[in-house]
């Protein structure tokens, strides 16, 4: 999330589920339309919507 000038991580997702609470909550109200937008989610050791546990 972009924030006063600055980025602002909201979380680690562990699901897409979990993505769209985080984006839900930032006050997006459509987060499927932007989660593959690079400009607000960063894609982390792995390729979109592949997620692991620790």
């Amino acid at each position: 999330m972009h924030s006063g000038g600055r980025d602002e991580i909201l979380g680690t997702p562990y699901s897409d589920l979990d993505l769209v609470v985080f984006l839900e909550g930032a006050g997006v109200v459509e987060p499927e339309a932007i989660w593959d937008d690079p400009q607000w989610v960063e894609w982390r050791g792995g390729h979109a919507h592949q997620f692991r546990t620790a």
